[in-house]
Order: C-alpha cells, then sequence, then structure tokens
C-alpha cells in the first residue's frame, strides 16, 4: 500500500476535453528518451520539457537513491484527487521489484479503461502483463521491453579453460547447476572466478521459487532460495566467487580481463548498458562476451507504463502506450536503435533470424533466439508486494554468513527475519 493512504481515493470523472500539461513521474532518462526519440510528434523542448501537439510534456525525474523516487511518487499520487489539473500525475513508470505495490492500489488505471484491448496487447509476453495485473485480474501497466536473462561468459576465458566458446558448446557446461559447479571448480583451477559475486545467480534462483516470500502473513524463505544460499556458500568457501556488492567497484573488475572472472548473469540492457563498453580496455569494448542460457531461464528488471487515475489527459496516455508497447514498427525501431529486447513476439522473433542483427559487445552474436528460447519459462505466479525488501535484506544476511560473520545460516536467518519485521510491522517469522 502506498504510505500514508488512509482511504481509497475519489477522483473526479474524466475530463471532457483533455488537458494541457502531461505530467510523467520516472527515476531517470531511460522513458524519456524512448518517448523522445519513437513517439511520433514529440518535440523537445529542454530537459524536463517537450510538447506533443498543443501540450506540454513535463517530466518529473527523481533518482531511485534511498526510495526517493517512490517517496516523491507516493507523495504526489495521495494529492491526486485534489490537484489542480495542470498538476495531476498522468502517467507513472514503475519497476518489477515494487509494481504491485501500485497495481494493487486505485491510484492505477485499468489499461481496458483506457481503450487498449487484448487484441491490441496480443503480441506482448505474458510475464510482463503478470507483473502488472492486480489481484483482480486487471490489467494495470505495459511495457515496451522484456529483460529475459541470459548468461554472459568471457569468450577468452571460455576458449581457454573450456576449449571453445561457441555458446551452443558453453552451454553444456552450464546446464543446470551441477555441471555449472563442476566447471566453477575447473575455472578455480584455471585462476578464474566463476562469477564475480554470489549476488550475480541470486535473481536466477528467486525468479523460478516454487512459493511467496510471505504467505498468510508470515515469512517464507522458498527451497530455491535456500539452495542460493548452499550454493553460494559451497562456492565462497571454494574461492570460486566473492560476496561483492552489486555495481560495486569490486563486482565490476570482472568487466576487464584482469579481473578475472568468467561470467555474470543479465538480461539485454545489462551487458548493453552496464558492463563498461564505452571504456577502452574493457572486455565489452573489444567484444570479449558471448551469451548462452544458462541453468535456468530468468529475468531481471523492466520499467512498466502506469497510466494514473485521475489523469486528464487519457486519449495520449492510450495513445504512448499503443505506440510504444503494442506497435511492431515503433518497437522494431527502439530494438535496433537502442538495444532494448522488446515487448512484441513478432519483431522479435524477426529479429532473431535477422544476420545484420548483431551486437558489438557479444562479438557480433545475435543472442535474440536464446532470448526468445528462455522467456516463455518465466513464471510469476509467486510475485508479492513484499519482494523488493525481502530479497534486499535477505542478500543482506546471507553476506554474513558467507563471510562467516554470523556463524551460522540459523543466525543469519534470524538477522533476516529481524530486518524483514522492522520494515514491515504487520509480518510475522515462522513458529518455532
Amino acid at each position: 500500500m502506498l504510505a500514508g493512504m488512509t482511504a481509497v481515493p475519489v477522483f473526479a470523472e474524466e475530463a471532457a476535453e483533455e488537458g494541457k500539461v502531461l505530467n510523467i513521474y520516472c527515476w531517470n532518462e531511460e522513458f524519456k528518451s524512448r518517448l523522445t526519440d519513437h513517439y511520433p510528434g514529440y518535440e523537445e523542448v529542454d530537459g524536463t520539457h517537450g510538447k506533443i501537439g498543443d501540450v506540454e510534456v513535463v517530466w518529473n525525474i527523481t533518482p531511485s537513491d534511498d526510495n526517493a523516487y517512490q517517496n516523491n511518487l507516493d507523495e504526489n499520487l495521495l494529492k491526486q484527487a485534489d490537484a489542480a489539473a495542470d498538476d495531476k500525475i498522468d502517467l507513472f513508470l514503475v519497476e518489477a521489484d515494487y509494481a504491485l505495490k501500485y497495481v494493487d492500489t486505485e491510484y492505477t488505471m485499468n489499461v481496458a479503461d483506457l481503450g487498449i484491448t487484448d487484441e491490441d496487447l496480443a503480441q506482448q509476453f505474458q510475464y510482463t502483463q503478470d507483473i502488472v495485473t492486480d489481484s483482480n485480474g486487471n490489467l494495470k501497466g505495459v511495457s515496451w521491453q522484456g529483460c529475459p536473462g541470459l548468461l554472459v561468459y568471457n569468450r577468452d576465458v571460455a576458449k581457454e579453460v573450456l576449449g571453445t566458446d561457441d555458446p551452443a558448446e558453453v552451454q553444456k557446461s552450464v546446464a543446470d547447476w551441477d555441471t555449472f559447479l563442476a566447471t566453477a571448480q575447473t575455472m578455480k583451477d584455471a585462476g578464474y572466478f566463476m562469477t564475480s559475486s554470489v549476488n550475480d545467480a541470486y535473481r536466477v534462483f528467486s525468479n523460478n521459487v516454487t512459493s511467496k516470500w510471505v504467505e498468510d502473513g508470515v515469512i517464507n524463505v522458498d527451497e530455491n532460495i535456500e539452495k542460493w544460499v548452499e550454493i553460494s556458500k559451497q562456492m565462497v568457501d571454494a574461492g570460486e566467487t566473492n560476496t561483492y556488492e552489486l555495481w560495486s567497484d569490486d563486482w565490476s573488475k570482472g568487466f576487464y580481463p584482469e579481473g578475472k572472472t568468467f561470467c555474470y548473469f543479465g538480461p539485454a540492457w545489462f551487458f548493453d548498458f552496464c558492463m563498461a563498453a564505452d571504456t577502452e580496455g574493457s572486455i565489452a569494448n573489444a567484444g570479449g562476451w558471448a551469451a548462452t542460457e544458462g541453468p535456468q531461464g530468468f529475468f531481471w528488471g523492466g520499467t512498466w507504463i502506469c497510466g494514473a487515475a485521475g489523469t486528464d489527459n487519457a486519449s495520449l496516455v492510450k495513445d504512448i502506450m499503443l505506440k510504444l508497447t503494442c506497435d511492431a514498427d515503433v518497437m522494431t525501431e527502439i530494438a535496433k536503435a537502442d538495444g532494448d529486447f522488446v515487448n512484441n513476439k513478432g519483431a522479435m522473433e524477426a529479429l532473431s533470424t535477422d544476420d545484420t542483427f548483431g551486437d558489438a559487445i557479444l562479438g557480433g552474436q545475435n543472442p535474440i533466439a536464446k532470448f526468445l528460447g528462455g522467456i516463455d519459462s518465466i513464471d510469476l505466479s509467486n510475485l508479492s508486494a513484499y519482494d523488493q525488501g525481502c530479497n534486499e535484506e535477505f542478500q543482506n544476511a546471507m553476506k554474513n554468513y558467507f563471510e562467516g560473520n554470523a556463524a551460522t545460516y540459523e543466525e543469519a536467518l534470524e538477522q533476516f527475519y529481524t530486518a524483514v519485521i522492522e520494515k514491515y510491522p504487520e509480518l510475522s517469522k515462522p513458529a518455532e
């Protein structure tokens, strides 16, 4: 629930005339660049303003650091019912980790109420809709991208240690977790870390759980999360990986040859935009990575467009959603220009066999067929509104266990329960 929300908001009926200001709330420039570059008729005015016809577009961009974006969004959504027309939020962006926080409220519009039909949405990948479907089965947002993940590996290390950098052959060495662990030992013996950090594989496990983090108000640790702990502890103790925080300087050393790291896990946005491709001397800059399916299908991230209840620009919100998330031509353009794996089956299938569509970071490899191979296995039936907090606190607590700061797994687990209950006082830990 939104912080501070005490009652269901009452919004005025949709204005007969469209508003003159479109207020968009987001946390970075990604969606802004997609709209600026690919929405027909968009005119850029300056860094925070644009024009679509007679409508002024105002970008309210607040970084996500320290939860600042959500705090700002919450504060303004709580004012939405009484806000002046030109100040109302019209559309806003959410991420998968906290989408349900907004989707399961009256602050988000049903996509169907905007006039977007099942036929319009037919080419979208199912999991991208599952993330933004509320508890009553209503679709409350759409995305222009899918973010299925792959195992991204160092070609030179693969050739040296495995004798080949061919993705189909390398896959045989990482096809399941037992094989992955055997290869980790082989990599260690050759002087390489299998992964940079235990956290690299975390989402692969957390995306494949068979139960929710919270069941009837009680915190629940799924067997697959426990499996991540077991495998991670084994690898840390064997010197096959580390406990670095994602995005830290130590973690990103593996982006360079001297980092001695075999692989990472990530979607298209990760290897295209996060692996120092623009930095001379990096593996990505030299086209030295390749991608294969890895042990299990998973996804990481993504951005969803939600129409804000009370918007006075419903027709424009609808058209933006249709153009950026349902128009195959626009989405193909986005894929080619920006490297996104776009949320359109037909567009992606066509590009998967396009010999001219290769990724320079992957040495010219076209990874789309491999992305497509794993995307249908993504099952989000066990999402909960507590996922972001539980995932963050679990990894924090287990780091103490992996590094020996908590003597046992059980002690680290108690630290996790304490942190989660402090964050969500309505929850309880399992009975002894």
